[in-house]
């Protein structure tokens, strides 16, 4: 039975072999369907723009972590100073306070920016990746589709004796198995592109309606709108004194 499979597996990656090498080189023919590859185009296209914007995102979440413990240290610093200082009290005091209320704003800016990586890791790395993992299963459905298709040709233009005869009734067999399977995957990717386009819209409105609404109310001083960004999306903070790298309760 291992010997078997073992056969198979040989003469099914020989084929394959043999029909990428010929479409390759110029001598074999491909079967395209033009609309589902240029989907599948994009899809790739849109999958290494998103990531970008993923690391950009990450990059930004890193930056304002920092500049929050900054300013959480630099609050503490003019607090002690202003008790320590009478003669400056009142100067370091309200220095103290503005640190400490722009650390809280920073923190909730953080929630929103880290609910937004989140969301978009998502999308990317298993959502489109789902999809795409779909896609290389058509794509290998496809070679072999060929590679049997021209098999069963080849064997069409050949002699008609008995062994001929009976090669001709396998390899017609295997071409229907490998062909019912190429169409079925074709449909199953088409299928999952179409929702996958459905929902990248979905989590990217309400993504994006999220980081713009809580930057532009962050760098306006907008603490009040800055939290009622963060309800609207259901998103809450940690307490203080949570393990790196934030605050911030993982969505």
């Amino acid at each position: 039975e291992k010997f078997d499979i073992v056969k198979k597996w040989g003469i099914n990656t020989y084929k394959c072999t043999k029909q990428l090498l010929s479409e390759r080189f110029g001598r074999g023919s491909r079967t395209v369907d033009l609309e589902l590859e240029t989907q599948i185009e994009l899809l790739r296209e849109t999958k290494r723009k998103y990531e970008s914007v993923l690391q950009l995102a990450r990059a930004l979440t890193a930056h304002l972590y920092s500049l929050v413990q900054t300013q959480h240290a630099l609050g503490d610093a003019f607090a002690d100073l202003s008790q320590k200082s009478p003669e400056l009290q009142e100067e370091f005091g309200y220095n103290a306070e503005t640190q400490k209320l722009l650390c809280k704003n920073g923190e909730t800016l953080l929630g929103a920016v880290n609910f937004f990586v989140s969301s978009i890791n998502t999308l990317v790395n298993k959502t489109m990746e789902d999809t795409l993992m779909t896609v290389k299963q058509y794509e290998t459905a496809r070679l072999e589709y060929d590679a049997y298709r021209t098999d069963l040709e080849e064997l069409s233009m050949g002699p008609r004796d008995a062994g001929a005869v009976s090669r001709l009734d396998a390899a017609q067999s295997q071409f229907q198995s490998h062909k019912d399977k190429y169409e079925k995957l074709r449909a199953d990717v088409a299928i999952k592109l179409k929702f996958l386009e459905e929902n990248k819209i979905k989590v990217m409105h309400k993504q994006l309606l999220l980081f713009h609404n809580a930057i532009s109310a962050y760098f306006a001083g907008n603490q009040q709108q800055l939290e009622q960004t963060l309800k609207q999306f259901n998103i809450k903070l940690k307490t203080p004194g949570a393990e790196k790298p934030s605050w911030l309760e993982e969505q």
